[in-house]
């Protein structure tokens, strides 16, 4: 069974799909922003996008899809997934195909955000592919993508594709541990092969130029990979109190410390929040918080932020008061502690049965302070939103900016927000959309917020 989200298989849901329009435009009562989906996948140009976008200084948009594109070995019917670049142009978006993947050598379904490097390339991970046989469509791979060499003549023009590693399987990562690299699992040392599915974590880079990740199979590691190809596991985790599951990236503060957030255990099962600070032989990881779950929240599936004095923040997919998830403060306290902040419980108004209620993808604050992100199935209608908190009188303000409805402007929104210079918000959604590629559900949407 194909690894498409979080551990579950989200896109096979029956949305009864109307007539729809090529364009849909929303200016809901009460919302003084507009909501247009810029652009309907088709299937033939990618289907099913699960992360979020990555703008360029002439804005313009990048992203994945999971599937579409192309047949290729062992995918979904639809095709191994893309990367896109869309174009304003005119009154409206062209979208342009960088690359499709046909599996399994070049990669396969990439459900993480492709991330400009120093070098100016596109970087990202394929939850599936690669050199190294797993059971299914393979393990996984790291590329990178950049234009030809030569002038392109017409307007979709590939780029060109390098696959820097191909991840090992599960008992690569269950087994490849090393003396004093973490606590052991229950396992016998064996090779050190990175492990399957690097899932939804985008990369991250150093002042170098050397590339960090995350794993969340089995317990779950962090790794660097350098640009020649070169993979060294950081740190291994063992579950139980030290965390298990970084389904999310990592950050760097200025003084070169990693950051991140395991899915599950730490004292109360709820997951942790995470440092790795380099040692001189090796990273130290610290646990910074275990979430306690109930009225905290549970289940980070998203990364962190930081603020401008140091202050982390971050989400949680289940909990808080109404099941909706959580948005929470870490904040240095001194000595070494930090202390958390629960500043809002999430509205859920869903009825599925999913495990995935609230946020699966990090924030993004402005300028002001306002914090911005999404949620799986959240919003009035059960199918995600896009919301905003801003700070007021010592407190947060929540306004919902979009409540999807799962049809022609899209539904299940599991990537972050990005924001241009002029304030405007860009995402995608899963399912939904105009293009009849994907019959029952849609192949999904990119979709703009004008304020």
């Amino acid at each position: 069974m194909l690894y498409l989200t979080l551990k579950k298989i989200f896109c096979c849901v029956n949305l009864c799909l109307a007539t729809l329009a090529a364009l849909f435009v929303l200016a809901s009562p009460g919302h003084a922003q507009t909501f247009t989906v810029i652009h309907s996948f088709s299937g033939a140009d990618g289907a099913f996008p699960q992360a979020g976008l990555s703008i360029d200084a002439r804005g313009r948009l990048y992203g994945s899809t999971s599937s579409g594109g192309q047949s290729g070995f062992d995918c979904q019917e639809q095709g191994c997934g893309t990367v896109f670049r869309l174009t304003s142009q005119g009154d409206g978006w062209t979208l342009t195909p960088l690359w499709k993947f046909r599996g399994p050598d070049d990669g396969a379904i990439p459900i993480s955000r492709p991330v400009f490097g120093p070098n100016g390339l596109l970087y990202g991970t394929t939850n599936a592919g690669g050199a190294q046989f797993c059971e299914g469509p393979g393990c996984g791979a790291a590329y990178s993508l950049h234009p030809g060499a030569t002038a392109c003549t017409t307007a979709l023009c590939p780029w060109q594709e390098n696959i820097m590693y191909s991840f090992g399987g599960v008992e690569a990562i269950c087994n490849g541990i090393t003396s004093g690299m973490g606590p052991r699992p229950p396992h016998q040392p064996g090779f050190l092969i990175l492990g399957s599915c690097p899932g939804l974590g985008e990369l991250t880079f150093d002042q170098a130029g050397n590339l960090y990740g995350t794993i969340p199979c089995c317990y779950g590691a962090v790794y660097q990979l350098t640009a020649s190809g070169v993979a060294t596991p950081l740190y291994f985790f063992g579950g139980g109190a030290d965390g298990e599951g970084p389904e999310a990236g990592v950050i760097f503060d200025h003084a070169g410390n990693l950051y991140g957030t395991t899915v599950s255990g730490g004292t109360a099962g709820g997951g942790t929040v995470y440092e790795l600070s380099p040692n001189g032989s090796g990273w130290t990881k610290t646990t910074l918080y275990s979430l306690q779950g109930g009225s905290e929240g549970s289940a980070p599936y998203g990364g962190l932020i930081f603020d401008n004095a140091g202050n982390l923040y971050g989400t949680t997919n289940l909990g808080g008061a109404n099941n909706g998830g959580t948005v929470f403060e870490l904040t240095p306290s001194g000595g070494g502690s930090w202390s958390f902040h629960l500043l809002y419980s999430l509205p859920y108004h869903g009825t599925a049965d999913w495990l995935l209620y609230g946020p699966t993808a990090s924030l993004v604050m402005d300028s002001s302070g306002n914090l911005y992100g999404t949620t799986v199935l959240d919003g009035d209608f059960g199918d995600g939103n896009v919301f905003k908190l801003t700070p007021s009188g010592g407190g947060w303000t929540y306004t919902s900016l979009h409540d999807f409805h799962g049809t022609a402007d899209g539904g299940q929104v599991f990537g972050s927000v990005v924001l241009d210079a002029n304030g405007n918000l860009y995402g995608t959604a899963t399912v939904g959309g105009a293009g009849d590629g994907c019959p029952g559900f849609g192949c999904g949407v990119i979709w703009e917020i004008t304020p």
